[in-house]
């Protein structure tokens, strides 16, 4: 199965759409190119498991590997295990949805859709790359358009919005860039050279001097990106005023990014600095959950209840990889994959009430169950895989993190277990108040400039409904057979480094 296909689809896809004339055209490539990308990510997921049945236990599957810069030794090194394959998967979902989402955009269409794809192309890039210097490139490929989907087809203080997402992702990546220059120059082969190969790297094994240092910078670097406490306040200004489609890309592949990282190339590439500074992890993981908790309760708009609620469900992930067992990595990883479907379809039900309502104000709105009955569904779905609902991806994501946390024996580890534990009465609170003002009671729809006439409201389209479906599928699916997402990422590579943890740094 060649990787290359997750670049090239992308990349023909986007080409494709700039040569297009008119909505319709366009609607059918971009639609096209986002299905063949679910296809082959569904293929490699059966390629995949096909390989490990017949016995192949490499750390990575389907490498390719062709020289890129030969001087500096730069290659496009590729190569994917089940975490990769999980994020792949993800991001495949997420497109498909976010473009059927935004089947009625009807400004500058050609451009908006080519940047989404380019957000893709980004995403798959930095998943499957095995060099830090390609990671780093797809990762940059990844943050311009969000700034121009945000100041173009964004509404509310979209310029101002916009700009402080792209300085804040761009000091992140500054940050990432010192810390893998840093690893660069710092390790050798035998053969005396400097290399970008992750998985030379963590053969060589980074000195620990060089990981007191580099670790901060990389960490941190990709923290920002998953809302790093305190370094997340991009995040609300973001998402409430991006259009529909890229609040799905932002919360549920672009943060995702920064959480892969500090998993893959922070935490596997240098252990011993990830155990040395874990406390610290752990404090601002904490704060961020319930600093996120109870930002969410005091929100009026559903755009910055689901912000502030990303804040707080992306604590988790890095609560998870800072206790640095192997199942609260595993519990990490779910949650990365749980959050993206779960926020991406509470921001595309939002987007459908705001399209019809025009308004996200809590308290505009109320009785929609009634004339929206499949919009309020997704609604509700999205609020109770957010709150943890038995049977949904959510639960199975936070109890995985909470049982891998408590399996760390040191009294305050354990004791930022309990708290990160009682957020979830938090959570409950500002979601079920907000379904039941929304959904529940009486028919209510206003806005600024009174009531709107509630015949001219209509339930979703074949287009929304099919990309909810898409993302319910998905949070079903991992809520009800968690052991398949589990067998998939607890790949030999979260093994090596536990046992590694265990065995050179614990004792």
């Amino acid at each position: 199965m060649s990787l290359s296909l997750l670049i090239i689809i992308p990349l023909l896809t986007s080409i494709a759409l700039l040569c297009c004339n008119g909505l319709r055209q366009v609607r059918v490539v971009a639609l096209g190119g986002a299905v063949v990308q679910l296809i082959v990510a569904l293929a490699l997921l059966v390629a995949y498991y096909r390989a490990r049945s017949a016995g192949d236990h490499s750390l990575m599957l389907f490498e390719q590997d062709y020289t890129w810069f030969a001087p500096w030794r730069i290659h496009f090194h590729m190569g994917i295990d089940g975490i990769s394959l999980a994020m792949i998967l993800l991001t495949a979902m997420v497109t498909t949805a976010g473009i059927l989402v935004s089947w009625n955009v009807e400004k500058l269409s050609k451009e908006f859709f080519f940047l989404l794809v380019i957000l893709s192309l980004g995403a798959y890039g930095f998943f499957i790359s095995l060099d830090l210097f390609t990671l780093f490139f797809f990762l940059e490929v990844a943050v311009i358009p969000k700034f121009l989907l945000i100041g173009i087809w964004g509404s509310g203080k979209k310029e101002y919005s916009a700009m402080k997402l792209a300085l804040m992702l761009m000091g992140g990546s500054a940050l990432v860039f010192v810390g893998l220059a840093g690893i660069y120059f710092n390790t050798q082969t035998s053969s005396g050279q400097h290399t970008f190969n992750m998985m030379q790297i963590a053969q060589l094994h980074v000195p620990l001097q060089v990981q007191q240092w580099c670790f901060p910078f990389a960490f941190v670097g990709f923290g920002i990106f998953t809302a790093l406490f305190p370094f997340h306040t991009w995040v609300p200004d973001g998402h409430s005023s991006a259009p529909t489609a890229a609040s799905m890309f932002l919360a549920g592949i672009s943060m995702k990014l920064g959480g892969y990282g500090c998993l893959r190339v922070a935490t596997l590439l240098m252990p011993e600095a990830a155990h040395t500074y874990s406390w610290i992890i752990i404090v601002l993981a904490t704060i961020a959950i319930i600093y996120g908790a109870f930002a969410t309760m005091m929100q009026t708009d559903l755009k910055y209840i689901n912000a502030y609620s990303s804040i707080s469900h992306c604590g988790f992930v890095l609560l998870g990889i800072g206790m640095l067992t192997k199942t609260a990595i595993t519990g990490a990883v779910m949650q990365m994959v749980s959050h993206g479907l779960m926020t991406a379809l509470f921001f595309a039900a939002i987007g459908m009430l705001y399209d019809r309502t025009h308004t996200r104000q809590v308290a505009q709105l109320g009785g929609l169950l009634k004339i929206m009955p499949f919009i309020s569904t997704v609604f509700v779905i999205a609020g109770l895989c957010s709150l943890g609902l038995p049977g949904l991806s959510g639960f199975v994501a936070e109890v995985t993190v909470f049982m891998g946390s408590w399996q760390n024996a040191d009294g305050w580890y354990r004791l930022a277990t309990i708290l990160a534990c009682a957020s979830i009465v938090v959570t409950a609170v500002y979601i079920l108040r907000a379904m039941g003002k929304v959904i529940m009671g009486p028919v209510q729809v206003t806005t600024g400039e009174g009531a709107i006439q509630l015949t001219l409201i209509t339930d979703a389209a074949w287009n929304e409904k099919l990309a909810a479906g898409v993302l319910i599928i998905g949070i079903v699916i991992i809520g009800i057979a968690p052991f398949l997402l589990n067998a998939l990422i607890n790949a030999i590579q979260i093994f090596k480094f536990v046992i590694f943890i265990y065995c050179h740094v614990l004792f």
